[in-house]
């Protein structure tokens, strides 16, 4: 089976990042992310932006590139590699769309992060340490 690519993004906003309610399996109802699979002909940061957009109806400007996760079991679907980006939000009224069941804004420290879906939790905790060192994360590190 191929290896799949996907790109997840951290959208920021006022202290507070998006976060979404899946919809679908697998994981449904569990909080994560905005992201979703690379479409062919697309660069990665065009699917970060249609994802979103998708996701939770608003624009994003990419600040930078979090890092790049790729451990096999990240994803019950199969071996999926994404590229997490760290955007702003253009504006700030979301609403769920796509797979998305609900969209909100929260402080990233208030998360459950070993309840959320992929590997969500771990890179938002990396997330949070980036705020601080604006160092890029890997699978393998840490």
């Amino acid at each position: 089976m191929p290896i799949m690519v996907a790109s997840d993004v951290i959208v920021q906003n006022k202290g507070k990042i998006l976060i979404e309610k899946r919809g679908s399996e697998p994981f449904k109802g569990l909080f994560c992310l905005p992201g979703g699979r690379w479409e062919e002909g697309e660069k990665i940061e065009e699917t970060a932006k249609r994802e979103v957009k998708e996701e939770a109806g608003i624009d994003i400007e990419i600040k930078d590139i979090l890092g790049v996760y790729s451990d096999p079991k990240r994803d019950p679907r199969g071996h999926t590699l994404t590229v997490v980006f760290i955007a702003d939000a253009e504006n700030e009224e979301i609403k769920a769309g796509s797979d998305a069941a609900e969209v909100f804004w929260i402080e990233p420290e208030k998360l459950e992060l070993d309840e959320m879906a992929f590997d969500h939790g771990r890179i938002i905790k990396d997330y949070i340490e980036w705020l601080d060192k604006k160092e890029t994360f890997w699978s393998s590190k840490g």
